[in-house]
């Protein structure tokens, strides 16, 4: 696992619950182009098989995507599932950095929920707390040396070089953070499954995952209208909460579940401005499903009370008109790989 810098010509893979996606870019964070990309849907039973043989079917899907996508390099910088990583923020007495790794090192075990000899773990320091300068704050991540290993085998068993494991939330952070912001920020990227939260300020000060995603709204309002599945997936897609379509039928079934993930946002929101309250929070970023589905960003502002806007990974990647247009079905979803893709060279 490597957290915030990546290693020369690489491009950053993030495999998802129902889709892989790959970027490549050039530039630097002052203007990033986009040099080649892929999305590739991949059924739930092969991205769910951890057989040999379905590993050899997902490697094969990968070498394909990157061939047919123009990708030559065989360096990957990975994106790791919430779920299979912890991360937190640490505070210790400030002191040179050397003094301070050290500390970090030898008392990882007090803050990852593993035996630390079963962990990989590796740590970004983020600065003098915003409260106390005579503390520094830490981002500390980790996962199991079992899982990333066996990340590790698989990707190279397949002929590329895995430079880079970093989990999703830090990279979605990175590209949906809005230019110039000061202010402090709740970061959303809702998924099938599950949905990553991320309270940045500066950087990731408040990062969780809480299970649900737009698979539970499609049952939810399947069950509801007694549709089928894909049917209400349509629904949620097309007509979101508009309360003056199909009768505000779809609104009124996902009203109680959106309520509880509202309340879960004002919850985040609310932990840090206790432990930051000289800290201003300038709104929500919304990303994934829960940029597209329409007036989905009005609800959650006005359930929360604070400004909601749709996010926007591509903000400081350069497409050309042809690129948009072939991304333009799935462009929300690309937060990961692209941040991802955006990690600096340098540590």
């Amino acid at each position: 696992m490597s957290l915030g810098y990546g290693v020369g010509d690489f491009f950053a893979l993030d495999i998802g619950t129902d889709a892989l996606r790959m970027v490549q870019l050039s530039g630097n964070s002052h203007g990033w182009v986009l040099q080649r990309f892929a999305y590739v849907p991949v059924s739930r039973s092969i991205l769910q098989d951890s057989s040999d043989a379905g590993k050899r079917r997902l490697g094969e899907t990968i070498q394909n995507a990157a061939e047919q996508a123009g990708i030559k390099t065989k360096n990957i910088a990975l994106g790791m599932p919430s779920s299979k990583t912890f991360s937190t923020i640490i505070e210790i007495p400030t002191q040179d950095n050397k003094s301070m790794e050290k500390i970090i090192k030898y008392h990882a075990d007090q803050y990852i929920p593993m035996p630390i000899d079963d962990a990989k773990v590796d740590f970004v320091i983020l600065g003098p707390s915003p409260n106390d300068p005579q503390i520094t704050e830490v981002l500390l991540s980790s996962t199991s040396i079992a899982y990333a290993e066996e990340r590790m085998e698989s990707v190279e068993s397949f002929g590329f070089n895995l430079v880079a494991q970093e989990p999703d939330p830090i990279a979605m952070s990175r590209a949906l953070t809005p230019p110039g912001t000061t202010d402090a920020i709740l970061i959303i990227d809702y998924g099938e499954d599950s949905t990553d939260l991320s309270m940045v300020y500066g950087a990731p000060r408040l990062v969780r995952m809480l299970p649900g995603g737009l698979s539970v709204l499609v049952r939810t309002v399947a069950n509801s209208l007694n549709v089928k599945e894909s049917q209400a997936r349509q629904f949620i897609l097309k007509f979101g909460l508009a309360q003056d379509k199909l009768e505000g039928q779809v609104f009124k079934a996902l009203d109680q579940t959106l309520e509880n993930f509202a309340s879960e946002l004002t919850k985040s929101i609310r932990f840090f401005q206790t432990k930051y309250p000289n800290v201003n929070v300038g709104g929500v970023v919304l990303s994934g499903f829960a940029g597209i589905i329409p007036f989905m960003s009005e609800y959650i502002e006005a359930k929360t009370g604070f400004k909601t806007i749709q996010g926007n990974p591509w903000q400081m990647v350069r497409v050309t008109p042809q690129q948009q247009q072939a991304l333009s079905q799935v462009a929300a979803e690309f937060s990961v790989a692209i941040g991802l893709a955006e990690r600096s060279n340098k540590r």
